[in-house]
């Protein structure tokens, strides 16, 4: 699953082929648009909102419902090793954001907060208490990225969107998804396209006018911003057709719109984007994923631990490998939803505790004999990794294990590499490195406050 915009991805022709996409219920059958009372469109970055909802939004403000706009990030991170300093970017993402909004309805109120780009996991707490007042109330109707749609950062404001209105005081509000990644990296037979629960919206000649001038506002994203190769456009021609197109689908949002799910490379963490099945990835089914989940689960130098933990650890199938070598086992997410499938997968299991926790930002207390550390660390930036490592190895035995292991393919939400991630670990002095595997596809590592290999801890020299 990539998230380069520069790249053509799946094109709109694949799309239209199926006669499932043209033939989906109307919008208007699950919310009436004419109904609402006010709009709120949800925007991780500076132009989802014109791509995933930008004839919506126009179509409100034109028959005159209040509509509120809010952009949580700053998108400076669009360009990666830019010419152009993340100040400048920042400012001039601000400014098409503006143009494009008063575009799209020139009383259409944006909320620009400004959250670092990549990082709405690490700001969920105070995006969900910025975003309580905000709501559009009875009557009202919420919009927000579909959980599924793959980008870490889409997902994480999604499921914010989802609790906050799951919440007693929000009885009445709707709430829809928008997808934008699902086009390019999706089929129209890919598993993990939720059919059941689109909706189309066709939009009129006055709403897809104005899209198509909001969309053409964001120039940093559609025109080089020098010669360098890093200043590419980021919405590649064929990408930006998707959302050009004179109509809209949405996710019609529910229990199921956001089941858990890993990346492409496991099943052991949440970090990754939800998807709308128990298995995503097929991590009980793909042997590559059944092989891959062993050495992690195989690796730990005793034969047996007493206190165990694990980190993101998604619907719980590493988990379930992990348990029969444990005394006690705790298992941490940061996904609600992902922590609810782990739950009732492990159920059978008493001495296995599912919690959902942001390791990074709050480490459970107590002692621990294992560390698990699967498919994790380069979701996190390298501060936070940073202070993640630090209390791992405070609060480890003093013979205790960490196994860390990470897909060495990049991916385009990881903020750092596995390498990086492997060697901060490497570089804690408490830390000995007693193993270091490697394949094309993944690194595994397992380090010790012992520096003892497995031999001489049994007496075997």
């Amino acid at each position: 699953m990539s998230f380069d915009g520069r790249a053509p991805g799946t094109p709109v022709e694949t799309w239209e082929a199926d006669p499932r996409l043209l033939a989906l219920p109307s919008l208007d059958g699950t919310v009436d648009p004419s109904a609402v009372s006010r709009l709120v469109v949800l925007a991780a970055h500076p132009d989802d909102e014109t791509l995933g909802a930008g004839g919506l939004i126009a179509d409100a403000a034109a028959r005159g419902v209040p509509v509120t706009v809010v952009v949580v990030t700053d998108g400076a991170a669009s360009h990666p090793g830019s010419t152009t300093s993340a100040e400048d970017l920042v400012a001039t993402r601000a400014e098409e954001a503006r143009v494009a909004v008063h575009l799209l309805g020139p009383d259409v109120e944006l909320v620009q907060w400004s959250i670092a780009d990549g990082a709405v996991r690490e700001a969920r707490a105070e995006i969900t208490e910025r975003l309580r007042p905000l709501l559009p109330g009875p009557d009202g109707l919420l919009v927000a990225p579909w959980r599924g749609d793959g980008h870490r950062d889409h997902r994480v404001l999604g499921e914010i969107a989802a609790e906050l209105v799951a919440e007693a005081d929000q009885a009445g509000t709707a709430l829809l998804e928008y997808p934008i990644w699902l086009w390019p990296w999706g089929s129209p037979d890919h598993p993990d396209v939720p059919w059941p629960s689109l909706r189309l919206s066709s939009l009129d000649a006055v709403a897809d006018a104005a899209k198509r001038s909001a969309l053409a506002a964001y120039v940093s994203q559609r025109r080089p911003l020098s010669d360098a190769p890093e200043d590419a456009p980021v919405l590649h021609p064929v990408f930006e057709r998707h959302f050009a197109r004179g109509r809209e689908v949405f996710v019609v949002a529910g229990p199921g719109s956001g089941a858990a799910a890993s990346g492409p490379a496991t099943e052991a963490t949440s970090a990754r984007p939800p998807a709308r099945r128990a298995d995503p990835w097929r991590g009980t089914a793909r042997w590559y994923e059944r092989r891959k989940r062993a050495p992690p689960a195989a690796s730990p130098p005793r034969e047996r631990d007493g206190r165990v933990l694990e980190v993101g650890c998604s619907i719980g199938v590493l988990t379930g490998d992990l348990a029969p070598a444990a005394d006690r086992l705790l298992a941490l997410d940061v996904s609600s939803v992902a922590v609810q499938a782990a739950r009732e997968r492990l159920a059978n299991l008493p001495h296995v505790a599912v919690e959902q926790a942001d390791a990074a930002a709050d480490y459970p207390s107590g002692t621990f004999d294992l560390v698990v550390l699967s498919e994790v660390g380069y979701y996190l930036a390298p501060e936070a990794f940073g202070r993640l490592v630090d209390s791992i190895v405070d609060g480890l035995a003093e013979d205790g294990d960490v196994v860390a292991c990470h897909w060495t393919q990049p991916e385009g939400d990881f903020r750092q590499s596995a390498d990086d991630v492997h060697a901060r670990l490497g570089a804690d002095p408490r830390l000995h490195r007693v193993s270091h595997h490697v394949e094309g596809d993944f690194v595994l590592d397992v380090f010790s406050r012992d520096p003892r290999s497995v031999a001489e801890r049994t007496g075997l020299r």
